[in-house]
């Protein structure tokens, strides 16, 4: 009988996957987001694919489950960081002006400019059928965004904070509206900087009308 070799004997442990060359682990997470934002960016939530963001990546078509679960879980982190994103944006539109009124024009403007800046994230962040809906931290950074309308509306409104609330869904609603309006180019191109501009004007006298801020007569 004859013996094997050592080399022909194959281990019956379970591989491991190797880690990719060139990325530590943030790193590489790092890498995977970024890949895929610019995905959303050129082309569109619809032609996302994990293989793509990984071949961006410089990775193995294996290499985002290993971080992110599956493509939902890769998207989920887009999301959270565009709802993230965006909170800021309002923040700080609002932390620029003194009139309650001037806030909730600013923050409107911010919220449009953010969609019109990031489409492909703005999308992704509220196709809820692309992404880990019961996540916690999506819900999170989803009620952060929103807070920064209602902290606003509640100086405004003065009422209470069911009220508020109520409101600022109210505002929430109708820069949403207009934002995926304007994605879908019915106020102007969105591809030129002209366009862009184009479409700002129309929403500033759209905001004007609703929450006219100082200075202006309605």
């Amino acid at each position: 009988m004859k013996k094997r070799s050592p080399a022909a004997k194959r281990s019956t442990a379970p591989t491991q996957a190797k880690p990719e060359v060139g990325y530590h682990h943030g790193e590489l997470q790092e890498a995977l987001i970024a890949a895929s934002e610019a995905i959303l960016a050129e082309q569109g939530a619809e032609a996302f694919t994990l293989r793509e963001a990984a071949r961006r990546a410089g990775v193995s078509p294996a290499a985002p489950s290993h971080h992110f679960g599956n493509a939902q879980g890769l998207l989920t982190e887009v999301a959270i960081r565009g709802y993230d994103a965006l909170a800021g944006a309002l923040r700080e539109a609002a932390s620029g002006k003194q009139g309650t009124r001037d806030k909730l024009h600013a923050q409107g403007l911010a919220y449009v400019d953010f969609a019109l800046r990031h489409p492909g994230r703005f999308q992704m962040m509220f196709a809820n059928k692309r992404l880990v809906a019961d996540d916690a931290r999506l819900k999170q950074a989803s009620r952060a965004a929103g807070h920064a309308f209602e902290v606003v509306v509640a100086e405004l409104t003065g009422g209470t904070a069911k009220e508020a609330k109520t409101a600022a869904a109210a505002a929430w609603s109708t820069v949403h509206g207009f934002a995926k309006l304007a994605l879908e180019e019915k106020f102007g191109s969105v591809n030129n900087e002209a366009g862009r501009r184009e479409i700002m004007m129309t929403l500033d006298q759209v905001l004007n009308y609703l929450w006219p801020a100082s200075g202006t007569r309605r």
